[in-house]
């Protein structure tokens, strides 16, 4: 094998390819990266097995066809320390590797690529297909809320339902959770087989690897494992086995809700100010809507009390609710400063439904009242 490459477009590659191989393994040919060359393009893959992905890299010259499998660690460090616009060359003899650059040379060792295990690559036959504004917001508004921690259910994961025309992708820990739904397409007859739960890990690594606004992502679920394909990567992983909790009964019908609606950018900045003074001890946030005003205090034994006042268009009866200040500053942090939040509440002891106008709903427990 041998090709030619600009530094800046295999790095990139390398650095979403590398984002898989674990940092120690059982098996130590995982810590490898391997690379394809064909006469079409050049493909970089790793995988943990339980994550796999495939890059393309745009831009390269095949001299020779053929594969190597090269210490992703090492190789990673000789591109990126290589001088900015700086063509070099890998070059395989099967034994061995050399990367070449015009005033460096490094000598590789090189294990046999057939015993890498193979990332898996975009099934045939049908898939869904979602643009990649509303990929990168399904995973955005709802990774945050997952917990790896959990024994309970299946919380390690973002819950992906396919219910054409649309997708809804939902998060929680218990104690609250975050549901985006947008519009999808199905392509060539079906791809979105029951409601496949995606590890975050996953979920991330696909945020990191969309493509432009305007290539679409194709999402297929075969059996026990989902595959995305973005503009040039392919991501396959493994689903996140166990039950996930009934998360629409999170949403109920409340017509004696009280509904306020706010500005996300100054209300995470009154949610920041007012906890400055919170502790792990005594962490909750008392919002208390009152006329014409949303007041939000903390306090602790340590650090004193804070009160922070925000104006809003409110005319009801006055409604306290203690909330972790943590939650609602997520929530709020993905969203553009200027995005309208409608907020939800009933009492102290009921939940707080957040929502937006673009198909985004979030659910956060009440802590108990001092």
């Amino acid at each position: 094998m041998k090709i030619r490459c600009p530094k800046e477009p295999f790095l990139a590659a390398l650095q979403a390819a590398a984002a898989v191989v674990p940092s120690r393994s059982p098996k130590p040919i995982l810590t490898n990266v391997k690379v394809e060359a064909n006469r079409d393009e050049v493909v970089l893959s790793a995988t943990d097995l339980e994550v796999g992905i495939r890059v393309a890299v745009e831009g390269v010259e095949v001299v020779a066809p053929g594969a190597v499998l090269l210490p992703s660690g090492r190789l990673m460090a000789i591109i990126r320390e290589s001088a900015a616009g700086t063509p070099f060359e890998i070059h395989s003899d099967g034994t061995a590797a050399i990367v070449k650059a015009p005033r460096s040379e490094f000598r590789l060792p090189a294990e046999d690529p057939l015993e890498f295990p193979a990332a898996a690559t975009f099934p045939e036959g049908g898939f869904i297909e979602v643009s990649t504004p509303l990929a990168r917001e399904l995973v955005r508004r709802t990774v945050f809320a997952t917990d790896n921690e959990s024994s309970r259910y299946a919380l390690g994961g973002v819950l992906l339902e396919f219910t054409p025309p649309g997708v809804i992708a939902v998060g929680t820990d218990g104690r609250r959770l975050a549901k985006m739904q947008g519009p999808a397409e199905v392509r060539g007859g079906g791809g979105g087989e029951g409601t496949p739960i995606v590890p975050a890990r996953a979920m991330q690594l696909i945020e990191r690897c969309l493509g432009a606004a305007d290539q679409p992502v194709q999402v297929a679920v075969r059996g026990s494992d989902i595959v995305v394909r973005t503009a040039v990567t392919t991501i396959s992983a493994r689903l996140v086995d166990g039950r996930f909790p009934r998360w629409r009964d999170v949403f109920p019908e409340r017509p004696e809700a009280v509904r306020v609606h706010a500005v996300a950018g100054p209300l995470l900045a009154a949610v920041r100010q007012a906890a400055i003074v919170t502790s792990e001890q005594s962490k909750g946030v008392d919002f208390s809507f009152e006329a014409g005003q949303l007041v939000l205090s903390g306090r602790s034994a340590e650090s004193g009390e804070s009160r922070v006042e925000m104006p809003i268009d409110f005319s009801g009866a006055t409604v306290r609710i203690k909330l972790d200040p943590r939650f609602m500053a997520e929530f709020l942090r993905v969203l553009d400063p200027a995005t309208a939040v409608t907020i939800e509440i009933t009492d102290a002891q009921s939940a707080c439904v957040c929502s937006t106008d673009d198909g985004y709903g979030y659910v956060i427990m009440p802590l108990a009242a001092d």
